[in-house]
């Protein structure tokens, strides 16, 4: 019998509205919940490093994957590279990656509200305090870690090395 990736894969990109009964499900079983969020344009060593860091710090991990036109809105007309299908898909690609979840909004405040994560993970470019979602999780007695960047790893880096 062969096994299915590609169904594995679609079942882990996640619908906002199914979000609270995988979380529910996962919460039954006494794990614990990681989130981080992004753009993750282009894939890259990078964000492999980063995200299995992240994901380290628990037993799921959720992706926030910011939709087309929120990614627009934050890198410019010229971005995404590659479209939220199949962003989503290459991360939902990744082992460790439990569930990711598209947001269209500025910031992934009312994502975090609804997840209600027991570890919310970002780069260590931001201060903990100032991370969307800390207030959130402290008050529930959970963590906000920062991890720190691949040396010279960036989707702009890549981008621009290729138009060079």
């Amino acid at each position: 019998m062969t096994m299915n990736y590609s169904h594995i894969i679609d079942q882990k990109i996640t619908e906002r509205e199914k979000l609270p009964q995988k979380l529910a499900y996962w919460r039954f079983l006494g794990y614990k919940i990681v989130f981080t969020n992004g753009c993750f344009d282009i894939l890259h060593l990078g964000h492999a490093d980063y995200l299995s860091k992240a994901a380290a710090h628990g037993h799921i991990l959720v992706v926030g994957l910011n939709t087309d036109a929120s990614v627009r809105k934050i890198k410019g007309p010229q971005r995404p590279v590659n479209n939220e299908i199949a962003r989503a898909r290459m991360l939902a690609s990744l082992m460790y990656v439990s569930a990711v979840v598209l947001f269209d909004e500025d910031t992934p405040y009312e994502l975090i509200k609804t997840i209600q994560p027991d570890v919310l993970v970002k780069g260590s470019d931001y201060n903990v305090e100032d991370i969307v979602g800390y207030d959130i999780v402290k008050a529930k007695g959970g963590q906000v870690v920062t991890i720190d960047f691949l040396e010279g790893y960036s989707t702009t880096n890549i981008i621009n090395q290729l138009k060079s």
